[in-house]
């Protein structure tokens, strides 16, 4: 079974958002996975220095096929720095993923598919 690793922002982070509905429809796409025989997890950072222990533990979990990395991380132009770091983390920690992009939440398996 193909694994396929998304990467995102802790909605709950984020001021004025709401965390739980936000949590619930990334919980709503990454059970759809199983609906296409894909073994998906989700690593939720915060914006802090917890984000990159984050994402190396859950890099290094296994060996993903696909690394799919959230807009909430890529489109923010102050967070550049941040879709770096993601990118050079993924090139380090799971060297022998593809990496894919998500346009939202709601099509993160057809970005995996893309690439399995």
């Amino acid at each position: 079974m193909p694994s396929v690793l998304i990467l995102g922002i802790d909605p709950h982070a984020v001021p004025g958002m709401d965390g739980a509905a936000i949590r619930a429809a990334l919980d709503q796409e990454l059970a759809r996975f199983g609906e296409h025989a894909i073994d998906a997890s989700m690593a939720l950072i915060a914006l802090d220095e917890s984000a990159e222990a984050t994402m190396v533990t859950a890099l290094s979990e296994r060996e993903w096929d696909v690394v799919v990395i959230g807009g909430g991380i890529r489109k923010p132009e102050p967070l550049l720095s941040l879709f770096e770091q993601v990118v050079n983390l993924i090139r380090q920690h799971a060297p022998k993923a593809a990496i894919a992009f998500n346009t939202s939440g709601a099509d993160s398996v057809e970005a995996a598919k893309r690439w399995l």
